[in-house]
């Protein structure tokens, strides 16, 4: 998955089309992630005990990643992502349009 926690993203499809936000949390295994304030839906809740109270509660629910772009911090744009080997062995992501390493 080329997206991971504390990534900025750009929404390229859904009802929040075109907008911009951080991913809260990546779900791998699902191929989905969690944007901070968006894809926002409503669950309505029992009462349990003294600790949660009724009512209707707004949660984030998960976006497929086919759906967000990464935005490269040099240029700004959304972009693809790929893979590079560095020099020590390790691998790091880049940008398709600038070249700029992400990580």
């Amino acid at each position: 998955m080329k997206i991971k926690k504390n990534d900025n993203v750009l929404i390229i499809a859904g009802k929040d089309r075109g907008k911009k936000g951080k991913v809260r949390k990546a779900l791998p295994d699902k191929d989905k992630v969690i944007v901070e304030g968006f894809n926002m839906i409503k669950r309505h809740s029992k009462t349990k005990g003294k600790t949660r109270q009724a009512g209707i509660i707004e949660l984030e629910a998960p976006i497929d990643i086919s759906n967000v772009m990464i935005i490269c911090n040099k240029c700004n744009k959304p972009a693809r992502v790929g893979y590079r080997a560095l020099e020590d062995g390790n691998r790091a992501r880049y940008c398709h349009s600038c070249s700029e390493i992400i990580d």
